[in-house]
């Protein structure tokens, strides 16, 4: 069965840290739609002005936070001593687990354009030790096909293998940039959840459709086995994300996220006592 749209989002103008300017294309009241996607801001500025205020320090616990940029620079550093940049093309995909304390500072650029999800953990998971995958342009496979081009992240496309894979959620993250009138199509699991977020252009999912997903917009994708996508006529670029849901409780108190009230209000009582950080970070 042919996947259709079941909704789409375009999210709210809003700015978060200590004065980025992005869009919050869905959070908390889509969780139950999304799960187990948790959250979405995008970023699209060509002014510094509107991002290099950062994130100052702050916690998180109980989620993984995928940072990709299609164009910018973003240092990044946490309490543990670990550092880095995130650059054009790069992926960063951070456990935050039981618990770890960063900052996420945007450099000025031409254009910082990409994306940061929030992916759930299930609860046997959720204080597992921090680790990062730090995905790095030149080793994300691209696929050339019909027009397309597929950035394989995470998880799987026909038979290319992607350059990360989820420990505790297997989810499915690709690039796909596509010429105009171009198709896409792929077979994907017919019970996981699945939406798009558009860059630019717009697309539909069925030749026979006059109704296009547009730039800006997310797309949540009903249920099904294949999925298909043509491209307008100023072709597309957006990210694809699959994953299966995890359909337990959430409790969410700022950028931590937990399964009972209980356990979060634990989370900010370690905070309170200077026991948060559990345990040291696998860069493996």
């Amino acid at each position: 069965m042919k996947r259709a749209v079941y909704k789409t989002v375009r999210g709210t103008a809003s700015i978060d840290g200590a004065g980025v300017h992005l869009v919050r294309v869905f959070a908390k009241a889509e969780t139950a739609d999304f799960d187990p996607f948790l959250m979405l801001d995008a970023f699209d500025s060509s002014n510094p002005d509107d991002y290099t205020k950062g994130f100052p320090w702050h916690p998180h616990r109980g989620i993984e936070t995928i940072t990709y940029l299609i164009e910018g620079d973003i240092e990044h550093k946490d309490s543990l001593g670990n550092r880095g940049s995130i650059l054009n093309g790069d992926c960063q995909w951070m456990t935050a687990g039981s618990g770890i304390i960063h900052q996420e500072m945007p450099q000025a650029s031409p254009r910082m354009l990409g994306a940061q999800l929030w992916l759930n953990i299930p609860a046997k998971d959720k204080m597992v030790d921090p680790s990062y995958g730090d995905i790095t342009a030149q080793n994300v496979p691209v696929v050339e096909e019909n027009g397309a081009t597929i950035r394989v992240l995470s998880g799987k496309y026909r038979d290319q293998i992607g350059a990360f894979e989820g420990k505790y959620v297997k989810a499915t993250y690709l690039d796909i940039e596509m010429k105009p009138g171009s198709t896409f199509s792929m077979n994907c699991d017919k019970d996981n959840t699945m939406f798009a977020y558009l860059f630019s252009g717009s697309v539909r999912l069925d030749r026979e459709d006059a109704d296009y997903v547009h730039e800006k917009q997310a797309a949540l994708l009903t249920l099904g086995d294949t999925v298909f996508f043509e491209a307008g006529a100023s072709g597309a670029r957006f990210i694809l994300l699959s994953a299966p849901p995890l359909r337990e409780s959430i409790a969410w108190g700022g950028p931590i996220v937990m399964n009972t009230k209980e356990e979060l209000s634990q989370a900010f009582k370690d905070l309170d006592d200077g026991v948060f950080i559990k345990h040291e970070p696998d860069l493996s």
